[in-house]
């Protein structure tokens, strides 16, 4: 009776001990459940604030240019455009315009050796650029003389420049008109800025802030369009540049051909 007894009380202590253990690990694993999904929520919270945050990049300076006013946010965001517009079309005509000038001088003297000024110039109709047009012209002058040929070829070396120069003067004023305009805008809201505090006969920052704000606005959207209506005007002189270089090495090639061609 005694080991019977025994057993049962073993068997109770087990059994209690079974229930206490599963009673502690309960909460427990309710905290981490909680926690994870906490964790969980919190990252998916910070995704759709990043993606809210990179949405919504073109509406907010959707909503800076609005408040900048539309008269001169206007004017600058016009002069973002014609000048963009105008320096996009210089940039492809004068990559157009690049041409292989050591290739084309080659392919000329070999035609003027094989079969005269008329197969040299059939060369130069054949390739575009400006390099090409003087080669065409300084052969069309060659009867009267080499230094006919070179005259010309000068002259209209100064026509095709001013061709690759064709309105990249409005591209800079666009650069210096972006800003002035800009600060034109702060000066003009920083005036209003003061009516209102005249008119209140108070200093008080709300009614300064609003004037303020659109004339900083003013200044940043201006100097935004000069700095990259500037990145793009250098590129066009240093393409310029290197175009005007190549017309001169060739002008002086071409003479070089011609001296040889008459003796």
């Amino acid at each position: 009776m005694k080991r019977v007894f025994s057993i049962l009380v073993i068997t109770a202590v087990i059994a209690l001990g079974n229930l206490t253990a599963q009673a502690n690990t309960a909460p427990l694993m309710t905290v981490n459940t909680t926690a994870i999904a906490a964790a969980v929520q919190e990252e998916a919270d910070e995704a759709v604030a990043d993606e809210t945050e990179s949405l919504s990049f073109t509406q907010e300076l959707k909503k800076r240019f609005i408040e900048g006013g539309p008269g001169f946010m206007g004017i600058v965001l016009l002069c973002l455009i014609l000048g963009l517009a105008i320096a996009i079309e210089r940039i492809i005509y004068l990559n157009l315009a690049t041409t292989n000038t050591s290739k084309l001088a080659q392919d000329v003297e070999d035609a003027l050796n094989s079969g005269g000024i008329e197969a040299a110039k059939e060369v130069c109709r054949n390739t575009r650029g400006p390099v090409a047009s003087i080669y065409y012209q300084g052969l069309d002058r060659v009867d009267e003389g080499v230094d006919a040929a070179e005259k010309a070829v000068v002259a209209y070396g100064g026509v095709q420049m001013g061709l690759l120069e064709k309105n990249v003067s409005w591209v800079s004023l666009f650069i210096a008109l972006a800003p002035m305009l800009g600060f034109m805008g702060t000066v003009i809201g920083m005036i209003q800025a003061f009516d209102k505090i005249e008119a209140a006969g108070d200093m008080q920052p709300s009614l300064v802030a609003g004037g303020i704000k659109v004339a900083l606005l003013t200044t940043v959207f201006g100097l935004i369009v000069a700095i990259i209506l500037q990145i793009f005007y250098n590129y066009i002189i240093a393409k310029i540049d290197s175009i005007v270089n190549d017309m001169e090495d060739a002008s002086i090639t071409l003479i070089d051909m011609l001296v040889r061609y008459k003796k």
